[in-house]
């Protein structure tokens, strides 16, 4: 393609993003930066369409951007521009400051994300599996019932309750909580391995058979400890959006947890990903996200997800400067500065 078929393909991703119009070749036609007739547009626009980047919804309409036109204009044609002073001053206000607690950080991103954007915000938090063990207590609760609480050094607390087959006498709790702590108290919940739970269970079990059960709920929780945690806020945005298909986002709302493993792929920067290629439940649309880091470490996601008739030329910026600004504060680095961000489609 020429770089006048560019700029042609660029001006109708704007001008349908701006509208959510077909637009024709007389509009085109008449932008500055064009400069040519309605006539030698119309033919540009023909083989853009034959080239699968644009497509004619109906025979007299004007033309619209298919997915391979979106990820072409975000991958090569679009400019984004750099947020203002206020804009930035807004963002920091809602955002909160080094005292903030990193949870609330984060929360505080996604609301703001949801009411810039119109669009529901995607967070997932990476943390437990990074975070070492502080405490493991047993409680217990009932006629041969216990709770099990560990607890993590970010603040994350996970249970589970076991039932046993015996109740346990003080010294044979006190044997099991002083086993537990010695062999797990500072262990990272990323390096808990089913081979180093496996020893402990059949150490355990070798003293007093009915304790195997408090390690296997352990082993459950060290498990569940490993999992992302994502949550999905402002989903009614995505439900009121005409672009959408609300059945298939209502089953995207109920099956969001199938997100966990696309937003785990390795990646750096901005990452725009499309319904449309089958990566999630919702077709004609797109997700957004940047990952957050304490001290050079990968921390969790946070993005959006709306129609692909996005502004991303608005909510890029916003995405950069949050992940940016909470990487900064959980670092307790505020004099950072935000750089531009690469691009990964898919």
């Amino acid at each position: 393609m020429d770089d006048r078929k560019l700029k042609v393909l660029a001006a109708v991703v704007d001008e349908y993003i701006r509208t959510g119009e077909p637009v024709g070749s007389k509009t085109i036609s008449q932008l500055e930066h064009i400069k040519a007739s309605s006539a030698t547009i119309r033919n540009d626009m023909a083989v853009l369409e034959q080239l699968g980047y644009l497509e004619q919804p109906h025979t007299s309409a004007g033309r619209i951007p298919t997915y391979l036109g979106y990820r072409l204009y975000i991958d090569e044609l679009m400019t984004l521009p750099e947020l203002s002073d206020e804009e930035k001053k807004m963002l920091d206000e809602r955002l909160g400051d080094a005292d903030t607690p990193e949870e609330l950080l984060v929360q505080n991103a996604a609301a703001a994300l949801t009411e810039l954007t119109q669009c529901a915000a995607v967070v997932t938090n990476s943390a437990p599996r990074f975070s070492v063990i502080s405490k493991v207590e047993v409680i217990p609760t009932g006629k041969r019932l216990y709770v099990i609480l560990l607890i993590t050094s970010n603040g994350n607390i996970k249970n589970k309750a076991c039932r046993l087959e015996f109740d346990l006498s003080h010294e044979q709790l006190d044997f099991f909580t002083k086993y537990i702590d010695e062999n797990l108290s500072g262990i990272s919940v990323d390096e808990l391995s089913e081979e180093m739970l496996d020893k402990m269970i059949a150490a355990v079990s070798a003293y007093m058979v009915t304790l195997s059960p408090l390690v296997k709920g352990i082993c459950e929780l060290s498990a569940d400890l490993k999992q992302q945690e994502l949550t999905v806020s402002g989903g009614e945005k995505l439900l009121s959006c005409d672009d959408l298909d609300k059945m298939e986002v209502v089953r995207f709302i109920e099956h969001k947890h199938e997100l966990t493993d696309l937003l785990e792929e390795s990646f750096s920067g901005i990452q725009v990903k499309f319904g449309a290629g089958g990566n999630f439940a919702i077709g004609n649309s797109s997700m957004i996200v940047s990952k957050y880091r304490r001290n050079g470490e990968e921390a969790g996601s946070l993005g959006i997800i709306g129609p692909m008739r996005v502004d991303y030329k608005k909510i890029i910026p916003y995405i950069e400067y949050l992940t940016g600004k909470i990487s900064d504060l959980m670092s307790g680095d505020e004099d950072n500065t935000v750089t531009d961000a690469d691009f990964t489609q898919t």
